[in-house]
This record gives structure tokens, C-alpha cells and sequence, in this order.
């Protein structure tokens, strides 16, 4: 990977902050997967989170295969931050730059794992689980559905995630081989 190329490019981009890491270093928990179960309302209702991704030990060999990855993020502010809709609806514009990014690794890469802030939205009623997804090549399954503790990865990269007031972190995780 060409890091010096790369990084021009995402300098041209509206990212909070970006930065390569090592497979090694992230964290997988159980307590995420809790999370999705019990408080997410996309929990068993698409493709892109649990259980459809699969198991916390199938979701990691899925991500280890990887030696290396960029984290990209995004902030924007909200009026009112404990509003989980108006929060939700911020999504779309970082989604749409993790697709820029991903096109820029794609011209080094020979293969990558994205995983974002999705629960996908694509499709108006997902054919979760009674046929497979109709777009997975567009479909990027949120860094929480792989049980992956985003702050963890944060704090030991410092990462600034908690800016306080009305403002929303999103993170994305470009794996590449």
C-alpha cells in the first residue's frame, strides 16, 4: 500500500481524522453483540447486523484475515444528541465518503472488508432471512454487528470521540490485503 499516495487523497476528503492500524490491535467483545441484541432495533432484521453476519468467532477470523486497515471518521453535529433518529439520519454523508475511500484503497488493494455504520438502508424491506441480499457488494455491515469495540481502537489511537455537546463520531474500518 502506497500510504504516501493514499493520504493525499483522503486529505482531499471532509474526514474528522484517519489512520492506519494493525488487525492486532482491535478488541473484540461479547458485550457488543449484548448490545445489538438488547437494544438495537435492527437486531435479526437485516443482512448487514447480527445475527445475519454470523457468530463473534466467525465475525473475527472474518476481520483477522486482514493484517492491516485504515480507520476513517466523520463528526457532525445534531441538534439534540439523545434524539436516535435525528442522530441515525447523520449516517448517509459518512457513508458516502467511506465509499470514496474504499474506491481509493480498491486501486491498491486485492481485496478489502468494510465495515461502517450501516444497518443498511438500501433496499425498503431487506429479504433478511428468506433470500440472500440483493446488493451485498453495496452493503457494509457496522463495525459493532463484528463486535468490535470502536472505542477501544479510539482511545489507543487518540481518537477524540467524545467532542461533547451535540456532536456525532461515526467510524468506519477499510481492511485491505
Amino acid at each position: 500500500m502506497d500510504r504516501q499516495k493514499l493520504e493525499a487523497q483522503l486529505a482531499e476528503l471532509p474526514l474528522y481524522v484517519y489512520d492506519f492500524i494493525d488487525t492486532k490491535e482491535l478488541v473484540f467483545s461479547s458485550r457488543v453483540r449484548y448490545i445489538c441484541e438488547t437494544e438495537c432495533p435492527m437486531y435479526n432484521t437485516n443482512w448487514a447486523c447480527p445475527p445475519a453476519v454470523g457468530t463473534l468467532e466467525e465475525c473475527r477470523e472474518r476481520v483477522m484475515r486482514f493484517s492491516e486497515g485504515l480507520v476513517i471518521a466523520t463528526i457532525t453535529e445534531v441538534s439534540d444528541i439523545a434524539n436516535i433518529q435525528e442522530t441515525l439520519d447523520t449516517r448517509a454523508p459518512h457513508e458516502e465518503i467511506t465509499r470514496q475511500v474504499l474506491e481509493m484503497v480498491r486501486q491498491q488493494a486485492t481485496e478489502t472488508l468494510v465495515l461502517s455504520t450501516e444497518s443498511c438502508t438500501h433496499c425498503e424491506h431487506c429479504t433478511y432471512p428468506h433470500a440472500p441480499c440483493r446488493f451485498p457488494q453495496r452493503m457494509f455491515p457496522c463495525v459493532e454487528s463484528h463486535c468490535i469495540l470502536v472505542t477501544d481502537l479510539a482511545e489507543k489511537r487518540g481518537i477524540d470521540f467524545m467532542a461533547g455537546g451535540n456532536i456525532v463520531t461515526w467510524f468506519s474500518l477499510i481492511l485491505y490485503k
